[in-house]
């Protein structure tokens, strides 16, 4: 009898707690929604329109200057930036609003049923009206920056990479290019519609299974119904489980515009006007086989799927030690469709057990930062090169510190993990990242393989510890040869050219994966805060004279 008294409080508590994070979480989001979301619409489109004309002169300067298209491929391209720009605009513009709609409401919503996830009941109700209000509009300004990142530092380096890239020249004949610009306009005539109309189609029998899937967890008290504190949470995803069935619609309308555009892509590959064509046809078999896999449907798909390669794809990646590295693409890969799992949702304690994201990029931070005061006390870095990364006005400036110090974490992380016999990457914190417990994140899915295979080129070679000391010295100081001489860490130059070759070639593709590191937004607002502590590190190891120096800058604001 007492245990169904206490299942019948558990059910009261859970009703009680659900109904109030619904009142409280809407009124929250009725008040913080509006000023959070205009502030990402604003801001978000006064960086695209404002910083249109120096993307439109950055792109066309790029592809004027390169080496790496000739004369016949650039005309194509530079008579292609108009609609590419007008859809960036648009697109931009809409996914902002979109954004800031959704994470104006809905994060102080979400915020009040996570506060029910605090171990003292007390002070889950004070949680449950102030979480979610403050911080939801200063994550706002930080998604504004971290935008504005993007598009001012991270998107002119692609194309200065493209400029003074070498490599090898892609060609094309005059007479192709009728039939590239022909398939790219047929691709977004067809793709974007039918894209549309599966999409539409489909998405009731998503909503359905949605909920079949969320409400079958909740009377087994599986996956996020395995604990209570989490049973309002889980209560509100099966609320709001239509507007992530819009979502995905919305997804695919927008993946739809890509797709279609990349059958001109495929015309330049295959040099061949019927496999564009080819291309397009079996994309939309594509889209539908793989909602269909999505939703538990019948296997494949009725509709045609014409061959659109020469040759498949491999699934493996070939890896050559002192060669090049070349990870090959799934050609016929499924088009991308933000459909959420219906599979059966994993124990929070399971969930509990994965790495998460967040704690990824602290440790990448705090990695950062400790290799940065190494450098400091070698006297490889001083406080003008911290001050020249945080007055640069370009992403290309201040390399020595905005590349030289991720690339040497990232390689001592590298030579830790091998020491220490991971599997995975081994953490400065100790926690030993794998397969098994990685994020499932789309960041991580792009560099976590990539940097186990160089981790392993790495073992095979077996370097001595004067050629490791070696190959710090290319990784921070590479473009500067002078300063190389300088730093005595003890470094020896291999006298075997082959030798020579793989550690050139290996430090060749940290700072590769490096370069696309940095590059991302959420990196450089954070880096920017370890560059903060390192400049005030500087006078502390370097006396009075560096004290003397910091204040003749100190004028310089940092933000």
């Amino acid at each position: 009898m007492w245990s169904s008294v206490e299942e019948a409080l558990k059910v009261v508590y859970v009703v009680f707690a659900f109904c109030s994070a619904f009142v409280l979480g809407a009124i929250k989001g009725l008040l913080v929604g509006p000023i959070a979301g205009l502030i990402i619409i604003i801001g978000n489109a006064s960086v695209i329109l404002g910083l249109l004309p120096y993307h439109v002169a950055c792109t066309a300067y790029a592809l004027v200057k390169t080496h790496r298209f000739d004369a016949a491929l650039k005309v194509p391209l530079l008579l292609a930036l108009p609609p590419l720009f007008g859809l960036w605009v648009g697109l931009g513009i809409a996914g902002s609003v979109l954004v800031g709609v959704g994470y104006g409401f809905f994060t102080p919503w979400v915020s009040a049923f996570e506060a029910f996830r605090q171990d003292r009941e007390s002070k889950r109700f004070m949680h449950c009206i102030v979480d979610g209000t403050w911080d939801t509009i200063k994550g706002s300004c930080t998604i504004v920056r971290d935008f504005t990142d993007f598009c001012y530092y991270s998107y002119p380096q692609f194309f200065q990479e493209l400029r003074e890239g070498s490599g090898e020249i892609h060609t094309i004949k005059l007479i192709e290019v009728p039939g590239i610009i022909l398939v790219g306009l047929m691709g977004l005539v067809v793709e974007i519609p039918v894209y549309t109309t599966i999409a539409i189609l489909k998405s009731p029998y998503m909503l359905f299974k949605g909920w079949q899937r969320l409400l079958h967890d909740l009377i087994t008290r599986e996956g996020p119904f395995l604990e209570t504190a989490c049973v309002p949470v889980a209560g509100l995803a099966i609320i709001l489980w239509p507007l992530v069935v819009i979502g995905s619609i919305l997804m695919a309308i927008f993946s739809s515009f890509f797709i279609g555009l990349y059958g001109s892509v495929i015309v330049y590959e295959e040099r061949s006007f019927r496999r564009g064509v080819a291309y397009i046809i079996a994309m939309v078999s594509e889209f539908d086989e793989y909602t269909n896999d999505w939703l538990y449907l019948r296997e494949g798909s009725v509709l045609p799927k014409p061959r659109y390669r020469r040759k498949k794809a491999s699934h493996s990646s070939e890896l050559s030690i002192g060669g090049s590295t070349r990870f090959t693409a799934i050609s016929s890969a499924a088009p991308a469709m933000l459909v959420p799992t219906l599979a059966p949702s994993r124990s929070v304690r399971e969930a509990i057990q994965e790495v998460k994201m967040v704690q990824i990029w602290e440790d990448i931070m705090k990695s950062c930062e400790m290799r940065g005061k190494e450098l400091i006390d070698a006297k490889v870095i001083t406080v003008a090169d911290l001050y020249e990364w945080i007055k640069a006005k370009s992403g290309n400036q201040g390399m020595l510190v905005g590349l030289g110090i991720p690339c040497y974490s990232l390689f001592v992380c590298l030579i830790n993990s091998i020491k220490a016999g991971s599997t995975g990457l081994l953490l400065s914190d100790g926690v030993d990242v794998t397969h098994q417990n990685r994020p499932q994140d789309r960041l991580i899915d792009w560099f976590f393989h990539p940097v186990l295979v160089l981790k392993e080129q790495i073992k095979v070679i077996k370097m001595s510890e004067g050629e490791l000391r070696f190959m710090e010295k290319l990784l921070v100081l590479g473009d500067y040869p002078q300063r190389m001489e300088i730093w005595d860490n003890g470094s020896v130059v291999p006298q075997d050219a082959v030798r020579l070759a793989q550690i050139q070639a290996i430090s060749r593709r940290l700072i590769g994966m490096s370069r696309s590191i940095v590059k991302f937004p959420t990196h450089r607002r954070r880096f920017r805060c370890v560059v903060k502590n390192l400049i005030a590190y500087c006078p502390e190891r370097e006396g009075s004279a560096a004290s003397h120096s910091t204040r003749s800058v100190a004028s310089v604001e940092i933000v």
